[in-house]
């Protein structure tokens, strides 16, 4: 066992007395002083939401203040996320509507192309019948010329 062990071992370590001690062994302080009224190590203001309580020692409002600004800087990461969702869903929204407008022009251009599509159906059979008529009228000339020939 190293010597660091042993000592861990051997004395119980009273985290809530550490600061009491670690104050006593400071020359000339009794005392820690009060974070009020100390500035902030952080340039960024603390969130109004928060404020330290009286007797809390530096270190313990310091980790205090950091904790919460990383909060607070998730929780504005998170609001920014939001943002970004908002947007997309705009972008969304835009988007569906444009869909729509395109679902309409392609069932106007499937209904041009039917009524296309009827057009050409009737002038085909139009030719058809057309032709037939005409092949039925040469048919009964023919047979004339034929009969006329014969007599």
């Amino acid at each position: 066992m190293t010597s660091i062990e042993q000592v861990r071992s051997a004395m119980s370590l009273d985290l809530a007395n550490l600061e009491a001690d670690v104050a006593a062994a400071l020359p000339g302080r009794t005392s820690l002083p009060s974070i009020r009224g100390v500035p902030s190590v952080q340039s960024e203001p603390m969130p109004d939401y928060v404020e330290h309580q009286d007797g809390v020692s530096r270190v313990g409002a310091l980790s205090a203040e950091a904790v919460v600004r990383d909060y607070e800087a998730a929780a504005r990461e998170i609001e920014a996320m939001g943002a970004e969702l908002i947007g997309a869903a705009q972008k969304c929204e835009a988007m569906t509507a444009e869909v729509h407008n395109a679902i309409a022009y392609m069932r106007d251009t499937a209904a041009a192309y039917r009524e296309e599509a009827k057009k050409i159906f009737k002038r085909i059979e139009d030719c058809a019948l057309l032709t037939e008529d005409v092949r039925k009228t040469c048919e009964t000339i023919k047979r004339r010329i034929e009969g006329n020939g014969t007599a």
